[in-house]
């Protein structure tokens, strides 16, 4: 048995083990034993790469080791210093750094191709320059998503006049700049290549610009199928079978996530691509003249709940950054002990990123069952009793329904108006995420709960036990 059949080996262990772990992943039930599986085979794909035959691509094992070492230090003190509040931009950086190592590989086999070094025929350059567009695209994009999540860059920052006819421009040039490049072949030489790639870096900045921030978990999704490209782009550079598999995975996941949530917010994947998707013009201000902020007491609402017979809870980031989950279960846990049915309604783009809120209820071992999508969501809230919406804004947001000059108008949300009380949590009366007033907390059925929203869930638990 020779070490190149092991190695081979090793890379199917790993493709079935990202296949495995990515079927896993589909439910929160699994999803954990998933996620180790796939580390499994990352796992044992690296170890068949160390072991394989020195003129397929093993050597120097000290920068190697090195490598993994620093790697590997680094991830596991991001896993246990980044919060759930901060894991949209913790993806969003590991999806940067996949398209930055697809360019950093694309550009030194370019180099190689330009210098004569390699053998590489002029149809095979079209591989790496593939890297270099979706990598420098993924790098980027997705540092720019980083940087808006954190808000450090807001929505209308560095944006120009009719900027998605800017995108779709230099979305041609690039294409058309890639297709010269192939074409030439040799000899176009590597000054070209290296304004390809400016330019590819450049797009990646440009097309995440002017996009909303009510829309950036449809972007994350996106740059994330994008870094899967890319890798698997490398993959094809290399003849690695394991990389390309797991690109080929990641990529076509992300996709098909990215469509459903564009089919879910009512949008098109095209805008996404030329950056036209959900950029705001401006926060859409309401005139609050004499609309009455209601409040409500704790006590109220505690007799309010315990009192109805259906519940639905709306979680969102403010849920998130209070880290309320557990307290939310609480509650939860007293209501049905009390005959009252509790369901969770989690709008597509809730929070930061794909999944934000189903991550965050399992964590508080929220059975999955009582998660409700869109559609299913809003046939229970409008039967339901009460709608306690807990950091969440532009998602229960009616200027989606009855603005046309909103930013998110047409974007479908939860119909929590539709319930017969509605209490909002919040720490203030502040915009969303978006950036636009919401017309719902001047609502006649709504009430507002001031206040952080852990601090103020334990004391409705209080209120609850002593009912």
């Amino acid at each position: 048995m020779n070490l190149d059949f092991i190695s081979q080996l090793g890379f199917l262990i790993g493709s079935v083990s990202f296949v495995w772990g990515l079927k896993l992943l589909s439910s929160p039930d699994s999803a954990r034993r998933g996620n180790s599986i796939a580390a499994f085979g990352m796992a044992v794909a690296i170890i068949a790469i160390l072991i394989m035959p020195m003129d397929k691509g093993a050597g120097n094992y000290a920068w190697i080791a090195g490598g993994l070492v620093l790697g590997a230090g680094i991830g596991l003190l991001l896993a246990y210093k980044v919060k759930m509040t901060g894991m949209p931009q913790m993806v969003s950086i590991l999806n940067g750094l996949g398209g930055a190592s697809a360019v950093v590989i694309a550009t030194v086999e370019m180099s190689h191709f330009y210098h004569g070094t390699r053998d590489m025929s002029d149809s095979q350059v079209v591989i790496p320059l593939l890297a270099l567009l979706i990598g420098g695209i993924a790098f980027t994009g997705s540092m720019m998503a980083w940087f808006k999540l954190e808000e450090w860059i807001s929505d209308n920052a560095m944006t120009i006049p009719k900027h998605s006819i800017f995108n779709i421009v230099l979305l041609v040039v690039l294409l058309a700049m890639g297709v010269w490049l192939f074409l030439q072949g040799s000899e176009a030489g590597m000054v070209m290549a290296m304004v390809f790639m400016g330019l590819a870096l450049f797009y990646g900045v440009s097309f995440v610009l002017p996009i909303g921030g009510a829309d950036m978990p449809v972007v994350i999704s996106l740059l994330n199928s994008f870094s899967g490209l890319s890798a698997a782009a490398a993959g094809l550079i290399y003849s690695n079978n394991f990389m390309l598999v797991g690109g080929i995975l990641v990529g076509a996941s992300g996709t098909i996530l990215t469509l459903l949530m564009c089919k879910a917010m009512n949008r098109s994947l095209l805008n996404v691509l030329l950056g036209g998707f959900g950029g705001s013009s401006g926060p859409a201000k309401i005139t609050k003249g004499d609309l009455v902020i209601r409040e409500v007491s704790l006590n109220d609402a505690a007799i309010q709940l315990l009192y109805s017979q259906s519940v639905v809870f709306v979680p969102g980031y403010g849920l998130a950054v209070a880290q309320a989950q557990k307290v939310v279960k609480e509650v939860d846990d007293i209501l049905e002990k009390n005959g009252v049915d509790v369901k969770y309604a989690i709008h597509p783009v809730a929070g930061r990123m794909p999944g934000h809120m189903n991550v965050l209820l399992a964590e508080a071992d929220v059975p999955y069952p009582k998660l409700l999508d869109l559609e299913e969501a809003n046939d229970f809230i409008a039967n339901a009793d009460v709608a306690v919406i807990i950091g969440a804004n532009d998602v229960v947001n009616p200027a989606a329904e009855d603005d046309p000059s909103s930013p998110i108008y047409g974007m479908p949300v939860l119909q929590v108006w539709k319930a017969k009380h509605v209490i909002v949590l919040k720490r203030s009366m502040r915009a969303g995420y978006a950036g636009i007033d919401n017309m719902l907390f001047f609502h006649p059925r709504n009430k507002m709960l001031f206040g952080d929203a852990k601090d103020t869930l334990s004391k409705l638990i209080t209120e609850l036990k002593g009912l």
